[in-house]
């Protein structure tokens, strides 16, 4: 049923019709619905991605900077079971002794096999790099500078892929930010400054309006979006890298420097202890 234009015209402005101009408010409000979605989304992944570069460079430089001293440790506890068990000749100390050694030694034959590509943990980074024609660029520190995060966050909620409406530019989007997360992972300002440039003189698309449908469909898509981003963060969290970045919100670098201080001393107590066995 319609609405003559002498009865729209007695309704004033704020008339709803099927056909009349109020009739496109609640769609106005839906798209305003997705628009806050669509931000609220970004940032909770730019958080969530944060945190996921905080983790992986504090796993990195964990095993970079106390991976030695955790295998020092390792082996002086062998040394230290050989030592008693050549003192006691109990077979129990020697069983513990043999063990000791056994988780030391390589697996026969894997080194040649693998010929320097991977161990325990995966594929080395250079081995990463040359298959991906990357150069090996590790992370100078856990947290990245803030004029770093400033730029990520910037170009973060500017390029982001879910502001895309056609598959096209969404690639070009993903695209795009693959290079920023790595920029940002590697703390490289000039690099995000040289990526923010690329951007201001890129394609600038404009957006079609969307139909009611597309808009729920587009809200229901930012929902289960959400969640998986959920559940990604919730598994960063519960990680033991992650338990011991939530320790050190501050200064997460100051803990691999601590963490380093009480491996020191125990390698010293672990010496002193096996002086004393060999004496």
């Amino acid at each position: 049923m319609t609405t003559s234009e002498g009865e729209q015209g007695g309704g004033g402005a704020g008339a709803r019709t099927p056909d009349g101009g109020g009739a496109s408010r609640p769609e106005e409000r839906l798209e305003q619905a997705v628009r806050t979605a669509e931000q609220a989304l970004i940032e909770f992944e730019i958080a969530v991605e944060t945190f996921r570069v905080e983790v992986e460079n504090f796993s990195r430089l964990h095993e970079q900077k106390l991976g030695p001293m955790y295998a020092r440790l390792e082996e002086l506890d062998a040394r230290i079971l050989e030592a008693r068990a050549a003192r006691t000749g109990d077979p129990e100390d020697l069983r513990r002794a043999d063990e000791a050694r056994a988780r030391l030694m390589p697996i026969p034959g894997v080194e040649e096999l693998l010929n320097g590509w991977m161990d325990g943990d995966g594929l080395f980074p250079e081995a990463t790099a040359m298959l991906t024609d990357q150069p090996v660029r590790p992370p100078q520190r856990v947290r990245p500078s803030e004029e770093a995060r400033r730029l990520y966050r910037d170009l973060a909620r500017k390029a982001h892929p879910d502001l895309a409406q056609e598959e096209k530019e969404r690639q070009r989007r993903e695209e795009f930010i693959t290079r920023v997360n790595a920029a940002y992972a590697r703390g490289n300002e000039a690099e995000l400054r040289e990526l923010a440039e690329e951007w201001a003189v890129g394609p600038q698309l404009e957006r079609a309006p969307s139909a009611a449908e597309e808009l729920y469909a587009r809200l229901e898509w930012l929902a289960r979006r959400k969640e998986l981003l959920t559940v990604v963060a919730k598994e960063l969290e519960e990680s033991a890298i992650g338990a011991m970045l939530r320790l050190a919100q501050d200064d997460p670098d100051r803990l691999l420097e601590e963490i380093a201080e009480q491996l020191r001393a125990q390698v010293a107590e672990r010496e002193t202890e096996l002086a004393e066995l060999l004496a």
